[in-house]
Formats: C-alpha cells, structure tokens, sequence
C-alpha cells in the first residue's frame, strides 16, 4: 500500500499551513495499491519526538473501503459524511490538530494509514489505544508519510 500527500514531500518540512502556527487544517492524502478485502481505513498521525512521549494528533476510522484519499481540511466533526469516524486526539478534541512543538529540535509527524479487514466497532471518540487494539488481528496492509515541523 501508498500513502502519498501533495501538502508535502516524504520526510520534508510540513508547511506552517497545516500546523498551530497557520490555519491549523489537515494536508491532503491519497492512497493506492489497497490489499485485497480491505473493508474500512484507519488513520493515526502522531509525534514520537514529543517531551511526554508520542502525542497524537489526528485519530480517524471506519473511513470506507472505497476511499483513495482525504481532502485538504477534513472537518473536525464527530462523524463524517462517508461515515468516517473521529477519536479524540491528545489536545482533547475531535479532528486533525497540527503540529505545535516547543521551540527547539525538529519533530517527526508520521501519518499511518491502515487497510483493515472489517470496520471497527467503536463509537466516535476512540483513542489511539482504543483504536489500535480494535485493529489487532484485522491490519490488512499499512502505509506512512513523514513529515518535520520546527518552531525556531
């Protein structure tokens, strides 16, 4: 599977665009070559290189099976009009919150898409863990994007 974004490249800069310092909305995503059966997407974006551990920034499943991409600007609603569902990121809210690192030393964002086997059984809202441990036994394929965000 391939995770791809025209926000920007692999393991470059995200743009102050889609980060706290900027308007704050998620990049675009595309994905191809979805392993056979897939039946719903997970996605997770996070930051290992935070002072308390990996915070999370992004938390969305049960995006359809026929979806090859997110637009630029999901919408921070519980659920979206596909049926996609939001969990709760580490700021305490629904939706995409971007990169807001404390001055110093460039963090690594990872967005991690999952081709699952079936939908997860959870109500909007789910954490990470939460999710991760609905996806156990039904990861079909996974695919990533990088990208660094530094506050001078």
């Amino acid at each position: 599977m391939k995770l791809t974004s025209s926000a920007f490249a692999d393991g470059s800069p995200i743009p102050k665009k889609y980060t706290a310092d900027g308007p704050d909305v998620s990049p675009e995503l595309t994905w191809s070559d979805v392993p056979a059966g897939t039946q719903a997407f997970a996605l997770i974006c996070d930051d290992p290189d935070a002072p308390r551990g990996t915070w999370v920034h992004w938390v969305l499943y049960n995006l359809p099976a026929a979806a090859t991409s997110l637009p630029e600007g999901v919408p921070a609603s519980k659920t979206l009009p596909d049926g996609a569902k939001h969990g709760t990121n580490d700021f305490g809210k629904f939706g995409y919150g971007g990169p807001a690192p404390p001055r110093g030393k460039p963090h690594r964002y990872y967005f991690k898409l999952y081709a699952l086997a079936a939908p997860l059984p959870l109500a909007e809202g789910a954490t990470k863990a939460q999710v991760e441990q609905a996806m156990k036994g039904h990861v079909r394929g996974e695919a990533q994007w990088m990208g660094t965000y530094q506050r001078a």
